[in-house]
């Protein structure tokens, strides 16, 4: 049991002393980038999505 405790006050102290937390700008920008590479990603992944279907209803149709 003493284990344990002793695990909680260091993950305390860590938390709270040696963490270094970024400011509030920082903050904002890095969550202004994770969104805009978020937003670039969804559209790659649409237009992947868009030309594997339209390529795969071309084929399709050739065949059928």
């Amino acid at each position: 049991m003493n284990k344990i405790a002793h695990y909680f006050r260091e993950s305390y102290k860590e938390l709270t002393e040696k963490v270094s937390w970024p400011t509030w700008p920082q903050l904002q920008q890095s969550t202004m980038i994770v969104l805009a590479a978020t937003i670039v990603i969804t559209f790659i992944v649409l237009a992947m999505d868009f030309v594997a279907s339209n390529g795969l209803k071309f084929i399709y149709k050739q065949l059928f």
